[in-house]
């Protein structure tokens, strides 16, 4: 295990995966903690964060599916207009990319766009709860279950 303010030391910028946002969102006692001290860092401006755009398909379905336009408006609100917080279009170098880090490292497509839009923005890492994505090794993978509060 390691401290987040260990894994956070000297990133300036950080991809992240679908799973935070959920966990932030919907309250996940076990994440939410966590979730809340690196978006404030992001809030901050101490800490820049990417994510893909693919991130609204995978957010928004089951608010969509349960007709939950709160949550839906609050998953907009945080990947919306945020100078700390960039959602990236997936273009054809990202697909490209993407499919590389397929092939060279089993990946589901989600998870290579994930990484490949991380890669795009320079991220020093990439923060998820997919232990499976630490064989990528073309940047430091925070996965939240091995992170401990300070």
């Amino acid at each position: 295990m390691t401290s987040l303010n260990q894994a956070l030391t000297g990133l300036s910028s950080v991809g992240i995966d679908t799973s935070p946002f959920i966990y932030l969102l919907e309250q996940n006692a076990r994440y939410v903690a966590h979730d809340r001290a690196i978006f404030r860092r992001i809030d901050a401006g101490q800490l820049q964060g990417y994510t893909s755009v693919l991130t609204l398909t995978e957010v928004l379905t089951h608010p969509k599916r349960t007709g939950n336009i709160r949550l839906e408006h609050a998953y907009l609100e945080i990947l919306g207009d945020n100078q700390n917080l960039l959602l990236l279009d997936v273009d054809a170098a990202i697909a490209d990319r993407a499919a590389d880090l397929r092939a060279r490292h089993n990946l589901r497509t989600p998870d290579a766009i994930q990484i490949a839009t991380a890669l795009a923005a320079g991220c020093e890492a990439f923060l998820t709860n997919d232990r499976d994505l630490r064989r990528v090794d073309a940047l430091r993978i925070l996965v939240l279950d091995e992170l401990t509060l300070d």
